[in-house]
Formats: C-alpha cells, structure tokens, sequence
C-alpha cells in the first residue's frame, strides 16, 4: 500500500493541472468572443402627465465648433474642454420626438432620412423599435424646413414615409422655402437646400395633407407653436402641456447646448438672423430656467431632453433627465 501512495498524488496532480488547463481554455474561449460593435435602438421614452414623449435619435454627425459666432474661440474650448470634448468637432445629433397624448399619436420633425449620409434615417427604424409604426402617426409638426428636420418625410423610395399624417409648418416657413423666386434667388451653394425641402412637401401637398399656421394654434390638444424665430424665418417649438408637466421642443434654438447653456450669446453661422436668434434663445432660456419647464432640442446630447439651471446673470447649466422606469 505504501508502495501505492506516490502513484496516487501523481495521479492528483494530473487532475488537478488537467482541470486547471481545461479551465484556462474555458475562460480563453470567452475571451476570443468577437465584438458586437453595434448600439441599442436609440429611443427613449418618458411621461410628462398622462402624455408619452419619445426620443427618436435619427443620426450623429461630428459637428465644427469653428461655426460658434460671438465668443472668443478660447472661451468655447474652455467649456468643452471642462465637459471632456474635443474641440473642433463634437458629436452631435440629430433627433426627433413623438408624443402620444391618447387621442393622437405626434411627431416633431422627421430628421435627415438618407440626405446626410448613411449614418442618419433611423428615426423610423428607431420609431418601431419604441413599439410605433409610421402609419400610426397622426401629425408631423416641423419646427423648420432644414434637410435634417423635413427630409425624412420621404421613405427610401421617394414616397410619403407618415402615409396618414397632416404635416404642420408656419406659414411664413412654408412661404420662404417653398417659393419658386426666393429659391431662384438663393446664394448658388443653397439652391440645393431649397430642392430638397421642396421635395420633402411636394407629395404631402399633392395630397392635400401640407398644413401651414400662422398664430400658433393646432388643432391638437395639449400641443401648440411657440415662435422662435432667428434660425429660419419661420422657425418654431412646439410646447406639450399635460396636468402640471410642460415641455417646450426648441428644434435648431440650440446647437451645443453645453456652449449656448454658459453663453446664450453665441449664435451658430447658419443662423439666417443671429441677432434674432440670440434674443429667441435668451427669452426661451430665461422662462424655463424660471419655471423649471423642460426643454428637448435635435442637437442636444441624447435623449436631448433636460432642464437649465441659472448660474448667474444671462448664464445657465444644462442638467439631464436621469433615465428612469415608465411609471
């Protein structure tokens, strides 16, 4: 028997290093999985009252810095450089929202659809991810006539992409981007911009569902146009009030909220009157600061949806919604 003993520890010991290799492989095999490299469905949804709101991300794209107007470019690095970006480009989105108060089902802007590249028109792809298809949408309420706002109205195929909806847009919009001669008289490098927006309404209004506005008034309950004009002639938010809840959907009013929040004096290049959109922002920042009412924008980090806190005279910080469970 003691002759036996060393054969039986060997016999251990090649157990135990067996099982210990099998093991290293086990965990090696996890290891070697490959990378998903893909994102969740970028939608994200909240109540304000007994309204949904959902966050619709259509696409990303690296937006310059450079464009900023009215602030010293170290200024602006600052800021950035306080949230850890980069400066000159900073990702930035583009979004669009629907909000099903019961009685219909709403969405605010379209995003680019394939106009910007293959990185945008996810905002139905990300719509029926949520639950929702576009066949369901009741309205279509633009905040302004920019390609990444109105040409994901058209689906891949050229044809009306929210084939039952009426599409709202103000009047004076309506009338600056879909005017032969205003278009005819437009700088050589916008003419295309023209073309696209007038092919985005051209099959809505064949069908009789181009609606324009000119007070403000919807014929939506809990939902009305809030003109903030500056970036476009036209241009407007949207204010969704349920019970006690209020959010206002600002469309272009901001382009880098975490700049514009600190500085409400620095307008974007493309504004078409900057001074305008200057005294827009600081009216509509100014009210919601005061009242806490929410505020979501199409270029504001996603969901895009959040609050500003005053920090001091004409200066704010931009506070996020928490991501939270449907009641």
């Amino acid at each position: 028997m003691k002759h036996n003993r060393p054969n039986k520890t060997l016999r251990l010991i090649s157990i135990t290093i067996g099982i210990l290799f099998l093991s290293g492989l086990f965990f090696a095999a996890i290891a070697a999985a490959p990378m998903a490299k893909t994102q969740v469905p970028g939608y994200y949804r909240m109540m304000l009252g007994q309204f949904e709101v959902t966050a619709l991300a259509d696409g990303f794209h690296d937006m310059n810095m450079e464009l900023l107007r009215n602030a010293p470019e170290a200024r602006i690095r600052i800021l950035l450089e306080r949230n850890y970006l980069d400066y000159p480009k900073v990702k930035t989105p583009v979004m669009a929202y629907l909000i099903n108060t019961s009685a219909s089902l709403v969405l605010v802007d379209a995003g680019a659809g394939k106009a910007m590249g293959p990185s945008f028109g996810n905002v139905i792809p990300n719509m029926k991810a949520s639950g929702y298809d576009p066949a369901q949408v009741d309205a279509v309420l633009l905040t302004h006539m920019h390609l990444d706002h109105v040409s994901g109205l058209l689906n891949s195929e050229g044809k009306p992409a929210f084939p039952n909806a009426l599409i709202y847009v103000s009047k004076a919009e309506s009338d600056y981007w879909l005017s032969p001669s205003v278009a005819e008289k437009a700088p050589a490098e916008m003419k295309k911009y023209f073309k696209l927006a007038q092919d985005a309404a051209a099959p809505y209004i064949s069908m009789g569902r181009w609606q324009t506005f000119d007070k403000g008034n919807l014929p939506i309950e809990g939902i009305k146009a809030v003109p903030i004009p500056g970036h476009t002639p036209g241009h407007c938010g949207y204010e969704v009030k349920s019970g006690r809840d209020s959010l206002i959907i600002v469309g272009d009013m901001v382009h880098s909220i975490i700049v514009q929040a600190a500085l409400p004096d620095v307008a974007v290049s493309f504004d078409k009157d900057q001074k305008q959109a200057i005294a827009s922002r600081k009216a509509v920042f100014k009210s919601a600061a005061r009242t806490g009412q929410l505020i979501a924008g199409m270029h504001i980090p996603f969901p895009g949806i959040g609050r500003l806190r005053a920090d001091g005279e004409n200066t704010y910080t931009w506070v996020p919604i928490d991501f939270a469970p449907m009641p």
